[in-house]
């Protein structure tokens, strides 16, 4: 997984024509996405467009029906999928935890890729130095000893995106981390985010969501899904127009972005 240093921003992703087919019906058609080091995306698009079958192939979680993923430099269907996820992030807002582990705990099971600690094994004083470094920046360093039943689904989320990122990836894949949170949960895990790729200039991440008001600060660029294909693709700024969004979602919206945050409204006529 070496890197080569060239002037530009390494490649961490390449989708090229990707199909995805499942019972018969085309659930991704024609999607092209390159992303960069230090690139932050958006996929959007309603309920159903693909937004979640696309960041499950960034995970190597599934492999395209047709056209081509590369992740980390390597193609699905050429590479051991469980050697490449260790180096990818992902976040699972649905991770599977039964047992009451405190937050440190869950972090640091990020290294073994468990859900529970493995026996016997333990932490080396650097990566436990790199647990707290990281729960500080998620803003969980107060939580460190909570048990996991006893927090918010927002301090869980923090805590996920923490465990994702113990492995040092270079990409970090993000479904709708905001989703059910309440509005300073959501301020919370934003905020947090951005403190994120302000400490990890390199990091690249891959965040689905619907809505724009759930877009951090950081993001860089954005692709808009409609009934799985791609509708528009590029800069953040140039993407996410009321016309553009408008006809994502299909209806006439207004977007407004102040302080590097969106938001939107129906465009009402007369």
């Amino acid at each position: 997984m070496n890197e080569v240093l060239t002037d530009e921003p390494a490649t961490v992703l390449r989708a090229t024509d990707v199909l995805v087919v499942r019972d018969g019906r085309p659930i991704l058609a024609e999607v092209s996405l390159t992303v960069r080091a230090g690139e932050h995306w958006a996929l959007l698009g309603a309920n159903g467009a693909g937004k979640s079958t696309l960041l499950s192939l960034f995970g190597a979680l599934v492999h395209p029906t047709g056209g081509t993923v590369e992740v980390l430099g390597r193609r699905l269907g050429r590479v051991d999928v469980r050697e490449l996820r260790s180096y990818v992030g992902h976040v699972n807002p649905r991770h599977p935890l039964a047992e009451p582990l405190r937050v440190r705990e869950v972090v640091l099971t990020g290294l073994t890729n468990s859900v529970a600690p493995l026996p016997r094994w333990r932490p080396t004083p650097e990566q436990a130095a790199r647990a707290d470094r990281l729960m500080d920046t998620m803003g969980l360093a107060e939580l460190r000893d909570a048990r996991w039943p006893t927090l918010s689904q927002g301090q869980r989320g923090r805590t996920l995106i923490a465990r994702a990122l113990m492995p040092e990836p270079r990409l970090l894949l993000l479904d709708e981390p905001a989703t059910g949170l309440d509005l300073p949960g959501r301020e919370r895990l934003l905020d947090a985010l951005d403190g994120l790729r302000r400490e990890h200039p390199r990091l690249a991440t891959v965040l689905v969501t619907h809505h724009l008001e759930e877009l951090p600060v950081g993001t860089t660029h954005a692709l808009l899904l409609r009934e799985g294909r791609p509708l528009a693709q590029g800069p953040a700024a140039e993407v996410l127009t009321g016309d553009q969004v408008g006809k994502c979602f299909d209806l006439p919206l207004v977007l407004e972005r102040h302080d590097g945050r969106w938001s939107v409204r129906i465009r009402h006529r007369g």
